[in-house]
């Protein structure tokens, strides 16, 4: 499991010119699925992500959480976090969940986000239009 993390004032995903999700300050996630991942692993990211201090307190120190600011989250889904592009120009996206699975472990995923905090989403499997006001800019990616 890949996901960049991006604090943001504001972000917003459009699908066929139509807004589907909007927040406003918090995180904007970009979540992708090796293969290999299973279920097991959705918990441990949900609560590395809700508890990531990566927002500023009073002496503008990065020392708060998405939950110290009641922030909200943006998560949209990205098999093109596991490209490959090792041989050649164009990329490879064997390592990537079939669709098909990486369905199911995203919306379990977003389900066990929102036992927590806001939750807005994509659509999976669509064209998505993301707009990000990337705060800092501070940009983090995990991985588990």
């Amino acid at each position: 499991m890949r996901i960049v993390v991006q604090r943001v004032l504001s972000s917003s995903v459009e699908v066929n010119n139509r807004q589907v999700g909007k927040i406003n300050q918090g995180l904007t996630l970009l979540v992708g699925f090796h293969q290999d991942d299973t279920i097991d692993k959705l918990d441990k990211m949900v609560r590395k992500i809700v508890n990531l201090r990566i927002f500023d307190d009073s002496n503008h120190i990065m020392n708060k959480s998405v939950l110290d600011i009641d922030g909200s989250i943006l998560s949209v889904s990205q098999f093109s976090l596991y490209a490959d592009t090792k041989k050649g120009n164009r990329p490879s996206y064997k390592q990537a969940m079939k669709s098909e699975d990486a369905v199911k472990l995203y919306d379990e995923f977003n389900k066990r986000l929102k036992e927590y905090i806001e939750v807005e989403t994509g659509i999976f499997g669509s064209d998505m239009k993301l707009n990000i006001e990337n705060d800092g800019p501070i940009t983090i990616i995990l991985e588990e």
